[in-house]
């Protein structure tokens, strides 16, 4: 007998069988997967006074709101961002602020933990900015510091902020600096900026620290032979993680080497060449010393005067960093501009024009409505 002559069948008894258990029932429509009687909160908007005075109190929460209103795109939040960074500015500067780099899989995150449990037991206010790479392709990024730093997140005298890097230079978010400017008013003495590793972030991160710190482990030379020169003459301090176990002797051994190898550089414009420690974040050996280090270096340059020369020259910097982001965001806006770059753009790759005379035409043409 066929499927069909059965399925007949069925249906036959169970039309003359109304009062059997052997019913089909008819289904619900598909109900949605918000709750429809779910009303969402918006957050009031607060007033530049408001972000300015939480700040100054330390508000966790407004900082954070502040530092997004600083990231973002949108032009009435960029207004609003620079009123709040010029009311926090006569209050920053109090800081000492920070770079870490290392190559990947020197235990960056582990180390920041560690070391930064231990800086709030000496009476120190810390903030980590840990910058994010965000993807080439999607735009999009993990931020997953916060996951990986499980004991300073809790703790109330650490600030976690993780940053996409936004694919502006090097993996650098480019609020950054004034990301600084609002933790330093918030009272935070101590600013860590973990960059996403060996690359071009470290030139942008130097330029807004006062000592640049690299984190290396033993036995992997090799990982900074093409760049290892430049990294090292940046570096204000070196460390070698993961001393600890059978790992110990390599790691004293990699300290004299590195060590050797930074006295053949010329003397840094500090005046103070760089040391070599040795320290394992997970044993809590060596932190106390490289700490010291830290607090020697500042020292050192707060008293012959470069900590100060320094802080200006970055200033001067980012005024001239900022000066071109404005003229670049101009030019490529531009109503008039927009719709010729493409025009220009297929002249060159059909090669009726060259890339600079294409490049000049719009250069004239955008200066001419000034």
């Amino acid at each position: 007998m066929s499927f069909t002559k059965i399925n007949h069948y069925e249906h036959e008894y169970l039309d003359h069988h109304h009062d059997s258990a052997l019913q089909v029932t008819e289904g619900v429509e598909d109900q949605p997967v918000v709750n429809p009687y779910l009303k969402r909160r918006k957050k009031r908007q607060l007033s530049t006074e408001e972000y300015i005075e939480g700040i100054l109190k330390g508000d966790i929460t407004i900082l954070s709101r502040a530092i997004t209103l600083i990231e973002s795109s949108n032009p009435a939040h960029y207004a609003q961002a620079q009123e709040i960074i010029e009311g926090c500015l006569p209050y920053a500067g109090k800081s000492i602020r920070i770079g870490i780099t290392g190559v990947p899989g020197a235990g960056k995150s582990t180390w920041i933990e560690a070391v930064g449990n231990m800086v709030t037991r000496l009476k120190h206010k810390l903030a980590v900015l840990a910058i994010d790479p965000s993807s080439e392709r999607s735009g999009g990024s993990i931020l997953g510091d916060k996951t990986r730093m499980t004991t300073i997140t809790t703790n109330p005298d650490i600030f976690v902020r993780p940053s996409p890097s936004a694919g502006s230079l090097g993996g650098v978010a480019r609020k950054t600096r004034e990301t600084i400017v609002l933790c330093e008013a918030a009272g935070f003495d101590v600013i860590f900026i973990e960059t996403v590793g060996v690359g071009q972030s470290e030139t942008a991160v130097h330029s807004m620290v006062d000592m640049f710190l690299l984190l290396q482990i033993s036995g992997a030379g090799d990982d900074l032979q093409g760049i290892k020169r430049g990294i090292m003459e940046m570096a204000d301090l070196m460390v070698i993680t993961k001393a600890d176990g059978e790992n110990i002797h390599k790691a004293e051994l990699a300290r004299v080497q590195y060590q050797g190898a930074l006295r053949l550089f010329p003397m840094p414009e500090s005046g103070m060449r760089p040391e070599v420690y040795c320290c394992s974040s997970v044993a809590e050996t060596g932190l106390e010393e490289v700490w010291k280090g830290v607090e020697n270096y500042i020292d050192h340059i707060q008293a012959n005067g470069y900590f100060r020369h320094n802080r200006n020259r970055q200033n001067k910097y980012w005024m001239y960093e900022t000066i071109n982001e404005a003229l670049k965001s101009s030019f490529y806006h531009n109503p008039t501009i927009e719709p010729l770059i493409a025009e220009m753009e297929a002249r060159v790759l059909e090669e009726k024009t060259s890339s600079f005379t294409a490049a000049h035409e719009l250069l004239d043409t955008y200066f001419a409505q000034k």
